[in-house]
């Protein structure tokens, strides 16, 4: 029978262990479900023989708190969570957040700022000489030096800061399984510099061959144009068939060595990762905390696909998970289908089945098999490439398959697609598909901007193109005689948006009749090409200038106007139409974004109050004389 695995010393005691090999220190409550990183990478080891204990939120003001399960035979894995930790405890604007949706209850403060770092610190104050491995989002993101939003200035890489040993980038399944076996055999961490899709420290380049050297810590901090350059060194070898070791240099006999990443899983390994023994919920330890929120938005969705060849500038996938699609077999999504219908809270809708992207269920061209990914192009920006393949065939008879499952009622669509990779696709009529069977009343998409300079800065397609898509779901709709809407995401902010340019998406979402609920304010976090440009002013592939919106009081105006109707927004949006010279804009015509403001009275019994303070103040003056 499946059972969590341990996550205290008497649990451990309990499968008669009396020494973990691994302790998984994660920021993160413990959820035993697919779409939680700790899950998939403990039970993979779990799967290879390893005995691997939870050791979730430690308090990180102890030291005692990291000795729950004393020393590991192996090491000790650290991860955030599932989020960034800054991320996670602050809204771009820097205040802190109310809610942590991984966290008991949804409360926050159950995990420290730079989790990564506190919990390796720590961890190294009791085990000096303990493996510790990385992984994670927050680890992967910044594995070499990188922008920090949150301090302003540009950090070392993580594995510096931490006390590491060894950094595991990417999804990690490969590398994770090549590590364990690797200590396992005796070898020192030390000499574990030969894995793919890992990182480690080295006091000098004699044994590393044939890789690209970057800028140094020092130039990349001193020159925006030298970090500008080494972010496009970076992203230019993110492909597991092209990319060359990278070499970063923080001192004299202190370098940082990025071997190429990982190669990504293959159909039969991602149905046994996903076909892996779990308890798909949280820990009972946290039913009287209220539970753990996050579960909510996944427990009746299915991940079919990993990587993403949209190349959204501000997404950090290229970094992490890679543009290379990686799908699983349609029988392998069947069965865990089938177990969701099982679960006695199912009401008979599968929220998702997709990933990053959901409609990306093959590699963007044959090409890629063998060469690798291009770096010098985008496969569906500017314009789609002609090499890539758009036929979404393979998507519509799995969610066909899907639909018929007993106890199935809805099968919805709720990742996100690609509204350019539908329209390009002229063939399988997926759009159809989509409209009949997949919306649940609003289909969210997301054009993020109407400004072309703006979405060619995001690497998005033109405007013109969701107006395509907007004409064609509309028409669809209307053939099928439903009344289905469209959900625009919308980004302030942006580098390369003005306030002229926040101007005008005020105006088209005016001509729409539309009013966002919520707006996404461009949010500097490590690994995207959109952050290299905030941080230096350039576009890195370029070399290009490009407008970036710092002062905060911008920032709040570029967002208000998407809001222009928020009541609360008024003194913002007045202030960027005047500072536009847009006063046009201020009236009362259709075409006007806010009337003028009105001369407000003063209540009656404000007044009586006055006249009452008045007269006091007069027979005061009167008993003085």
């Amino acid at each position: 029978m499946n059972s969590f695995l341990p996550i205290n010393r008497q649990e451990m005691y309990d499968r008669g262990w009396e020494q973990p090999d691994f302790v998984y220190v994660c920021g993160d409550a413990y959820v035993d479900h697919p779409s939680f990183g700790h899950a998939i990478i403990t039970r993979l080891l779990e799967r290879y023989g390893y005995k691997v204990v939870m050791l979730c939120q430690p308090d990180w003001k102890r030291k005692e708190s990291i000795m729950e399960f004393g020393e590991p035979r192996l090491g000790f894995l650290v991860s955030a969570g599932n989020m960034d930790s800054m991320v996670n405890h602050y809204t771009v604007s820097k205040k802190p957040r109310s809610q942590d949706a991984f966290s008991p209850g949804g409360k926050r403060g159950f995990r420290p700022d730079r989790a990564t770092i506190c919990y390796s610190n720590l961890i190294r104050q009791v085990y000096k000489k303990t493996p510790i491995i990385l992984g994670g989002v927050e680890a992967s993101l910044r594995r070499l030096s990188h922008y920090d939003y949150w301090d302003d200035k540009v950090r070392r890489s993580i594995l510096l800061d931490s006390g590491a040993d060894l950094l595991s980038y990417g999804m990690g399944e490969h590398s994770i399984i090549e590590i364990a076996e690797a200590l396992d055999s005796g070898l020192a961490i030390s000499d574990i510099t030969f894995i793919k899709g890992t990182v480690y420290k080295a006091k000098s380049l004699d044994n590393v061959y044939d890789y690209i050297k970057l800028p140094t810590y020092r130039e990349v901090t001193e020159s925006k144009k030298q970090y500008a350059r080494s972010f496009l060194l970076q992203y230019e070898n993110t492909d597991c068939l092209t990319a060359k070791t990278l070499v970063e240099e923080y001192k004299p006999y202190e370098f940082v060595v990025q071997n190429p990443p990982a190669e990504p899983l293959s159909m039969q390994e991602m149905d046994d990762v996903y076909g892996l023994p779990y308890m798909r919920a949280y820990h009972p330890v946290y039913e009287s905390q209220g539970g753990i929120p996050a579960i909510s938005e996944v427990k009746f969705s299915i991940t079919s696909n990993r990587g993403c060849f949209g190349g959204c500038n501000f997404c950090a996938l290229t970094f992490h998970q890679g543009r290379r699609i990686q799908v699983r077999s349609h029988e392998s999504i069947l069965r865990e289908a089938k177990e969701i219908t099982k679960d006695k809270e199912f009401k008979g809708y599968i929220h998702d089945v997709g990933g990053p992207t959901a409609d990306f269920r093959h590699p963007a061209c044959e090409k890629q098999k063998e060469h690798g990914v291009c770096s010098n192009r985008q496969c569906l920006f500017p314009t789609p490439c002609p090499n890539l393949n758009t036929d979404h065939t393979d998507y519509i008879a799995l969610l066909r398959k899907l639909r018929k499952l007993p106890k199935v009622k809805k099968v919805f669509i709720r990742s996100g697609i690609r509204f350019d990779y539908v329209l390009a696709d002229k063939k399988s009529g997926f759009l159809k598909e989509l409209c009949q069977y997949h919306v649940s009343g609003q289909l969210k998409v997301a054009p993020e901007h109407v400004s072309d300079r703006v979405l060619a800065c995001m690497g998005k397609p033109r405007h013109a193109v969701f107006q395509e898509f907007v004409r064609q779901y509309e028409n669809c709709n209307g053939k099928l005689g439903l009344k289905q809407y469209m959900v625009p995401y919308l980004m302030s902010s942006h580098p390369g948006s003005t306030l002229k340019d926040a101007i005008t998406l005020a105006e088209y979402i005016r001509d729409i009749g539309y009013m966002p609920e919520q707006v996404q304010d461009f949010y500097p976090t490590p690994g995207t090409i959109s952050t290299c440009m905030y941080y230096t002013g350039l576009d890195p592939r370029t070399g290009e200038s490009v407008y970036v919106a710092r002062n905060p009081q911008e920032k709040a105006m570029q967002r208000a106007l998407i809001q222009y109707r928020n009541p609360a927004n008024y003194d913002l949006v007045a202030k960027a139409l005047h500072r536009e010279h847009r006063e046009d804009l201020i009236g009362f015509g259709e075409k006007c974004l806010i009337p003028p403001r009105k001369i407000r009275k003063q209540p009656q019994n404000q007044n009586i109050q006055n006249a009452s303070k008045k007269k006091s103040k007069d027979n005061r003056k009167g008993k003085r004389r």
